[in-house]
């Protein structure tokens, strides 16, 4: 498990650095002097140029492998960070978050793919994927505090100039420590040569409403982003809206720690994790009693079941086939929920609680998406098990 250690290792440093941007990026903006409204757009827009991104990323990673795409996300999007760091206008941060977005969409579906190729049985695919989250959350815990404390000490400038070149020496860094699983890289039964050319492989195909799950998490994700740096003050509240970020992350890193939980249905995790997020947005918008903390952390322990529950129910129901491709249309979701959440809530900011939104679109994914039917009916993976709703 050396690459499974490898990859943690740069995911943390990957995570880290892209979590202590959500604190400032509102705040910076605003000292910018750009609107509420432009703001949804500028996280909006992020979001959508990850589609065109995801779509490559997609066939690339099933056809080539990981490694490379990872790289050239790492070092291309810590250089766009340096060019941040010397922006003065609005919409030059618009076109470098949209340059962002483009560039930090190869990252997740080539990590996914390659934590995937590792496991063995759906319990073991289940671990996995709850250590991904794990290294996500521990890196969330402290990054958007930490990044809040950089921007009071230092300013934006050298905060984003530092977390740039952290991306690229990433980058450099997994050049050499990073090899792509020799089971990755057979894994097209169409690339000539390779022992499973001449094997017909079946691969399932999910139904296009289990992608609603990750879409209307997005969704939510992005309008709690956007509301959240508004609620706490903008640009004087920064420290606070670091505090509130790392509460959440707290909150997840309990309920992945619980690798137990791996054991039960995915789609019985998503499903009460989905619904347990959506509780706590209706809190925050309806229950003005309840301690923003409280509910924040709630709401973590909600996030930290879902994530890997999702990811563990697209491995089950493709059968472990075109992983690459599953994962891209899973971020091809998430980017959709993410564009169209931040625009929502800064169209209707001011006149109803955005978190009300949130809590109707999680409510209608839960009761759209059907139950998983019983994975006997599935092909199993290779080397990886079916595993049962």
């Amino acid at each position: 498990m050396k690459i499974a250690f490898w990859l943690y290792f740069f995911m943390f440093l990957a995570f880290f650095d892209l979590h202590a941007q959500y604190p400032i990026l509102t705040p910076f903006a605003l000292s910018l002097g750009a609107a509420p409204t432009f703001i949804g757009w500028m996280m909006g827009i992020y979001a959508l140029t990850h589609l065109p991104g995801n779509l490559l990323a997609g066939q690339g990673v099933d056809r080539h492998g990981s490694k490379g795409y990872m790289i050239f996300s790492l070092l291309t999007a810590g250089v766009i960070l340096l060019l941040q760091a010397h922006v003065t206008e609005p919409w030059q941060l618009l076109a470098l978050r949209s340059i962002s977005g483009f560039v930090l969409a190869f990252l997740s579906p080539a990590c996914l793919a390659m934590l995937a190729s590792l496991s063995k049985s759906p319990v073991q695919q289940g671990k996995l994927m709850a250590g991904h989250g794990v290294m996500h959350t521990v890196a969330s815990v402290v990054s958007p505090a930490a990044g809040a404390f950089l921007v009071a000490q230092s300013g934006f400038t050298i905060t984003f100039q530092m977390l740039g070149w952290l991306l690229i020496s990433t980058g450099i860094i997994a050049i050499f420590t990073i090899k792509e699983p020799p089971r990755m890289l057979a894994a097209d039964p169409a690339k000539p040569g390779s022992a499973k050319a001449q094997v017909p492989v079946r691969i399932n195909v999910i139904p296009l409403r289990y992608y609603l799950l990750p879409l209307a998490v997005a969704c939510s994700q992005g309008i709690l982003f956007f509301e959240l740096p508004l609620q706490a003050g903008g640009t004087e509240g920064i420290m606070h809206t670091g505090l509130y970020f790392s509460i959440i992350s707290l909150g997840a890193l309990v309920t992945l720690s619980m690798l137990f939980l791996s054991h039960y249905s995915p789609y019985l995790r998503a499903s009460l994790g989905i619904l347990g997020i959506a509780l706590c947005f209706f809190a925050m918008a309806a229950f003005d009693f309840i301690p923003l903390p409280v509910t924040l952390f709630a709401l973590g322990m909600a996030k930290g079941v879902v994530f890997p529950a999702i990811a563990s129910l697209f491995i089950d129901l493709s059968g472990g086939k075109r992983l690459g491709t599953v994962f891209s249309l899973q971020s091809i979701a998430m980017s959709l929920g993410s564009f169209i959440g931040p625009i929502s809530a800064g169209a209707i900011h001011g006149s109803y609680s955005p978190y009300f939104l949130a809590f109707f679109v999680l409510m209608l994914a839960i009761i759209i998406v059907p139950p998983k039917k019983h994975a006997g009916a599935l092909s199993p993976p290779v080397g990886a098990g079916t595993g049962h709703p």
